[in-house]
């Protein structure tokens, strides 16, 4: 057994945070400082308060954390030079499978928390849409790409429609990126160097970007697509689609429901409460009357089983007459949202 497992158990009972802060204790408040410089005030505080509140450390752990921190070093090293795998067979062969598995996937972690103009995360909105809009719309796209959803809608906001149109179309067709760029662009903007990192980084496409519409003001949204539609309408409607599934009917109010199915052929209406939940499948019930209602669960009797794809092409077809009607301002999507006083 290794002189590292013998002491695993003091040693497995620090934190992240409390390794972090024996590893500054011992490489000295110049080299500490510098490598604090990497870390938001947030991280630099915490890290602080571990150091300030740390009197005294066994010398067999302190000889653990380091032996931790050399073997994170030395495996992102290989990682960067020799791909995953690579760092994979490395550790394995050295610390044997589990210990590993647990070694990258913290080296992992890391890595991809530096990969995504992470100093951008924390800005404010405000500012950071001042500071993109002397920007390509390109530009702006790949760096919403890389914003939590709530902080992407935040920035969009402050766009004029006609630009962030051009944003949110580049992103929906975008789908992965390049390190490299992302760390071209942190240099062009003043931001903080990043490590490239192996592959390439996921961003942007049609989902992100129905999830950023979903938490903005309906007529600002219609503005945003109208833009992208003008260039890429099946694009639009994929978003579209996105932004509304059919379970989402079940925020309808009765009487946009009763709309609704006005337009909506019963046979498409049978096949698609075939896949929805009893919730919604109940408050549609309730939309109809006694007679619809016979006829609509006659017409699911009659279809027996069905195929998931049909299911799912009824639900479209509904989903499609609901976009439809709140296009011709027949519905609001937002109306079960709306706060009354």
């Amino acid at each position: 057994m290794s002189a590292l497992a013998q002491r695993s158990l003091q040693y497995e009972e620090l934190s992240g945070r409390q390794k972090a802060a024996i590893v500054c204790m011992v490489i000295g408040a110049e080299r500490a400082a510098k490598v604090q410089e990497q870390l938001s005030p947030e991280e630099i505080e915490l890290l602080n308060y571990e150091i300030a509140r740390t009197s005294k450390v066994d010398p067999n752990v302190v000889e653990a954390v380091l032996l931790e921190w050399m073997e994170l070093i030395q495996a992102a090293n290989t990682l960067a030079h020799g791909g995953i795998e690579l760092a994979r067979q490395i550790l394995e062969r050295v610390y044997g499978q589990q210990k590993a598995a647990a070694m990258i996937k913290r080296i992992q972690t890391q890595l991809q928390d530096k990969a995504g103009l992470h100093r951008l995360r924390n800005a404010d909105p405000t500012q950071l849409s001042a500071m993109l809009r002397g920007e390509h719309p390109q530009t702006v796209a790949l760096i919403l790409a890389h914003l939590q959803p709530h902080h992407a809608k935040e920035v969009l906001k402050e766009l004029e429609p006609s630009f962030g149109g051009q944003v949110l179309l580049r992103m929906a067709r975008m789908e992965k990126v390049a390190p490299e760029m992302l760390n071209l662009i942190e240099r062009a903007m003043l931001i903080e160097d990043i490590s490239s990192t192996e592959g390439m980084s996921a961003s942007g496409g049609t989902q992100a970007v129905a999830t950023i519409l979903n938490g903005i003001p309906s007529s600002l949204e219609k503005e945003f697509l109208d833009v992208v539609q003008a260039h890429d309408p099946q694009l639009c409607l994929e978003i579209r689609n996105l932004m509304f599934v059919f379970e989402d009917t079940i925020t309808l109010e009765v009487q946009s429901i009763q709309k609704v199915l006005k337009e909506v052929d019963t046979k498409d209406l049978a096949l698609a409460l075939k896949g929805a939940s009893e919730e919604l499948r109940e408050k549609i019930l309730a939309a109809m009357s006694q007679r619809a209602r016979d006829a609509l669960m006659e017409q699911m009797e009659m279809s027996g089983r069905t195929r998931k794809r049909d299911v799912e092409s009824a639900q479209h077809n509904i989903v499609s007459v609901i976009r439809r009607l709140e296009e011709a301002g027949e519905l609001d999507l937002d109306a079960g949202d709306e706060e009354y006083v």
